[in-house]
């Protein structure tokens, strides 16, 4: 007895069909490439990651170049220091938009960001404040993964009464508020520079990162590599580093960016309440509180900062995705319907694009026919 086959629609098709011509195209993407080009290749297709890290380039390069960085000047020809000459009535910024965005013609002007009530360049400041934050950024990020990574480290590794001395204090750590915390260390340390203050944050803000590398770890030392180390004779020491830990570096960078993107947003917090990063020094989250006075009448001294905040903090969460996709095997690129129909082709089943039959297998029977 024959049966008919039953009409299909494209989004009807078999799932076994579907994800068997998804792995296809997966394998041919990454054939022949090594994991690290496999993982630069998955990196550059994340949109949302180019594009942060690209807008957190020109920041970086902004801030550096415009008022220099320490012995070298910038092409800005204001400081952030007091100026008698007020460009625009109250300290206006001089910044002036398109024609096409409502303007009237695009000038930046002498004092594009505004001037506060004693004539200081707002732009100047931001760029000195985004030194700061990014100084923070680097030496916290720094700081926290070193820590993180040797203590979770030594307790996925040893295990015993290591790892329960350890991850206690880890969870001593964690369960006390980070914001409090800084804020103590803060004041207690209250005047110093802020590199000295990045590195309390950094003390801080590890304990995340340490309980993710011990359970990669407690994963990893019971593969078959590890066992081929110790018989071969391998120490303790380079077992650690020379094995394990290249196989959990995906979790310790994209754990690192999550911990830079919190760092700028806890020292703006911080320095917003007065236990962050003190005159004569600046930080965006000093000019905050500095300015929030006049946020009804002068606006833009409240907005620049904050939008810089913004702007590096989602630019380090948006490439912390992108790593994470990256680093993560799990994570699967669903392809488009061309590629679809080429992979279809290529095996030996018949493109559904506009079609109602479905995908069907040489010899005319279709997927789903008995």
């Amino acid at each position: 007895m024959s049966t008919q086959d039953t009409p299909r629609t494209p989004n009807q098709e078999p799932a076994g069909a579907q994800e068997h011509l998804e792995n296809a195209i997966e394998l041919q993407d990454v054939a022949g490439l090594s994991q690290g080009q496999i993982v630069r290749r998955r990196f550059l297709r994340h949109k949302g990651a180019i594009v942060g890290m690209v807008v957190l380039a020109a920041i970086v390069v902004l801030s550096l170049t415009s008022v220099g960085f320490g012995p070298v000047p910038g092409w800005w020809k204001y400081t952030g220091a007091s100026d008698p000459v007020i460009t625009n009535p109250g300290g206006r910024p001089t910044l002036s938009m398109p024609t096409w965005l409502g303007g009237e013609g695009f000038a930046i002007g002498e004092h594009p960001l505004g001037q506060d009530e004693i004539g200081r360049d707002i732009f100047a400041q931001v760029m000195k404040g985004v030194q700061t934050s990014l100084m923070v950024i680097v030496v916290v990020g720094a700081v926290s993964t070193a820590i993180g990574v040797l203590v979770g480290a030594l307790a996925g590794f040893y295990r015993g009464r290591l790892d329960t001395a350890l991850m206690r204090s880890t969870d001593l750590v964690i369960t006390m508020p980070t914001i409090v915390i800084g804020a103590v260390v803060g004041k207690l340390a209250g005047g110093i520079s802020g590199v000295l203050f990045a590195l309390a944050l950094g003390l801080i803000l590890w304990p995340s990162l340490a309980r993710l590398v011990r359970g990669e770890f407690l994963a990893l030392r019971e593969r078959e590599f590890v066992d081929a180390a110790r018989v071969a004779g391998s120490s303790s020491r380079r077992i650690i580093f020379k094995h394990i830990l290249p196989n959990a570096i995906g979790v310790v960078i994209v754990s690192a960016t999550l911990l830079m993107s919190q760092a700028i947003l806890l020292e703006a917090a911080l320095s917003y309440l007065g236990f962050g990063i003190t005159p004569p020094e600046v930080s965006l989250g000093q000019l905050i509180s500095i300015y929030q006075s006049a946020f009804a009448t002068r606006p833009w001294l409240f907005w620049w900062p904050g939008l810089f905040i913004v702007l590096i903090a989602l630019c380090i969460n948006f490439i912390g995705d992108g790593l994470r996709d990256a680093f993560d095997p799990r994570q699967k690129r669903i392809p488009s319907q061309r590629a679809m129909d080429r992979a279809a082709a290529r095996s030996g089943l018949v493109p559904t694009s506009g079609t109602a039959g479905g995908t069907s297998l040489p010899g005319g029977a279709g997927v789903g026919s008995p």
